[in-house]
């Protein structure tokens, strides 16, 4: 189970992060770096802040259950991080990001290449005030290449690397042609990779002293992560096709009709076929030519599913699932959102958690999902709800030694 206790040690307790970063691929990096323990601040434009916070609908509900001006969207990526205001284009604001760089561990950005060298917050800047700082970049398409200079999004870098092109059904079936993933894969992906790099030079750190740069590119995650599909072009020069829900190279592994509707059915070996078959009541299809081994139901994928999908429709998917789960039979429901929080073993694990939030704008609780992080001595701490727009300002503020007098005239004159 996730803890709540801000008490327990966890992984990364005493590790600072300077978030500069916003959307999605940046934030998602730093909530896991803040789930581990690390102290987070999130540096967001006072008045405005993160784009996110205003893209809904869904928004957040205040306790009378009236939607608020606050997404949902937010909260998926700004758990257990503090928020700070801070204008970034004043000379004053600027002195104030350096002075938290000087004293932190890692800062994460995701402006332009060359975007934050006018401000002084580059790599390079940095480096010379902190050479133990880690400093992780995350653009669309890296520090070099011929398109260095250009912005990048999830969506576009789905459509350029391929991944659309394997997504979806063929041309020639109904509702056939190119699909995006339906979350923001390409982003999550480079912050789960850009979480591991700073844990990485954070390691490399303790032998040589010294931080490093990380350049991470929202292109480079997409090719790597299409995986198999990207080897099985590479090493014969036959780009794959969309085929819909069926596998490439593994078969029957696909949506199966039943009696009210589909399950799925991921066989992968020729135990879990033949014991499919024998609790199917059709045990010499496994013995059959066509299906006895997966290449050969890889060929015969057309028949088999036809033969098999007789069979299926008799019994409803519930019926099916409760049949096949003793038998290591992997099968399952296909079930929306909804559906999958209502299921017992994600209630078991504890994957909905609710923190309580007190920054004085009427939404007293947000539900999130729990870290998937499971350590046994330093688990996830679950410390603190996404932040309202500058929520820990003056509390950050004082920590770097502003007096309140200080404080109150960055106010005053809009550096905060």
């Amino acid at each position: 189970m996730p803890m709540t206790d801000p008490s327990h040690p966890a992984a990364l307790d005493g590790i600072k992060v300077l978030d500069l970063s916003r959307v999605l691929a940046g934030p998602w990096c730093t909530q896991i770096l803040a789930d581990l323990g690390a102290d987070v601040v999130k540096i967001e434009r006072p008045g405005v802040g993160d784009d996110t916070r205003s893209w809904g609908p869904p928004f957040l509900k205040d306790a009378e259950g009236q939607d608020t001006t606050q997404s949902t969207y937010f909260t998926a990526c700004n758990r257990n991080k503090r928020s700070m205001t801070v204008d970034m284009a004043s000379a004053e604001g600027q002195q104030i990001l350096r002075r938290m760089a000087a004293e932190a561990d890692v800062v994460v950005e995701n402006f332009k290449t060359g975007g934050l060298a006018q401000y002084g917050l580059d790599y390079a800047s940095l480096r010379a005030l902190n050479p133990r700082l880690v400093y992780c970049s995350v653009t669309g398409f890296g520090h070099d290449g011929p398109y260095a200079e250009r912005a990048g999004y999830d969506l576009m870098i789905q459509a350029m690397s391929g991944m659309m092109s394997i997504t979806g059904r063929p041309d020639a079936e109904p509702g056939g042609g190119p699909l995006r993933v339906g979350v923001a894969l390409i982003d999550l992906f480079t912050g789960c990779y850009a979480s591991t790099a700073i844990l990485a030079a954070l390691r490399a750190r303790e032998a040589s002293g010294e931080g490093q740069h990380i350049d991470m590119a929202l292109l480079d995650v997409s090719m790597a992560i299409l995986a198999n599909q990207a080897t099985a072009f590479l090493n014969t020069g036959k780009p794959p096709q969309r085929q819909g829900n069926t596998h490439p190279s593994l078969a029957p592994y696909q949506d199966i009709a039943t009696q009210d509707g589909s399950m799925l059915l991921a066989i992968g070996n020729n135990g879990q076929f033949a014991r499919f078959c024998e609790a199917a009541g059709h045990a010499g299809w496994a013995a059959d030519e066509r299906f006895a081994s997966n290449t050969l139901r890889v060929k015969h994928r057309a028949e088999l599913i036809a033969l098999m999908e007789a069979v299926t429709r008799t019994r409803t998917t519930a019926q099916w699932v409760t049949l096949l789960e003793d038998k290591a039979v992997p099968c399952g429901p296909i079930n929306d959102i909804g559906q999958a929080f209502g299921d017992a073993q994600v209630q078991a694990r504890g994957l909905a958690v609710t923190l309580p939030r007190d920054a004085g704008d009427g939404i007293e609780a947000i539900t999130g999902v729990a870290s998937p992080l499971r350590l046994t001595a330093t688990p996830p701490v679950l410390r603190r709800a996404p932040p309202a727009l500058g929520q820990h300002t003056d509390e950050v503020l004082a920590e770097l030694g502003f007096s309140a007098e200080e404080i109150a005239r960055f106010r005053a004159e809009a550096v905060v």
